[in-house]
């Protein structure tokens, strides 16, 4: 077992079918239990379950970040660099439409990272980031 805790987050979704293709096929999500109305995937060591929510809405707002907008809510993964950017590369040659192109936000500040942000086919916002030095994920 992990010494580290790992989370686990519920979200809602139109279509499980979808949902399977996304989080499986194009992030590489092993899929676990499932029903009708929800499935668990693995995203790196964390359950993540989609719920289908028929009627959900995606009513989100936005938040300046260092000149983006980011889309919130939303939820992701701190990634090494290397593995953030093969994730890049996989999401750019599955033709995934960014929110956020792949690139490095506060470069050369405290918590310098690199960063980007695309929906699931139910509009749920991901981000999934890399920090040159993970020594400064909570730097102020």
């Amino acid at each position: 077992m992990s010494s580290i805790p790992r989370f686990h987050l519920a979200f809602p979704v139109h279509d499980l079918g979808a949902a399977r293709h996304f989080y499986g096929a194009v992030l590489g999500c092993r899929e676990g239990r499932s029903d009708a109305a929800w499935v668990d995937f693995d995203l790196f060591g964390h359950q993540i379950v989609a719920h289908l929510a028929k009627g959900m809405s995606q009513d989100a707002g936005a938040n300046a970040v260092d000149g983006d907008d980011v889309p919130v809510p939303h939820f992701g993964l701190i990634l090494n660099w290397d593995d953030w950017q093969e994730m890049a590369q996989r999401l750019k040659a599955a033709g995934i439409n960014f929110v956020i192109e792949p690139h490095v936000r506060f470069e050369g500040k405290p918590g310098e990272q690199a960063t980007m942000f695309f929906r699931d086919p139910s509009g749920n916002a991901l981000e999934f980031k890399a920090f040159r030095d993970e020594s400064q994920i909570f730097a102020k």
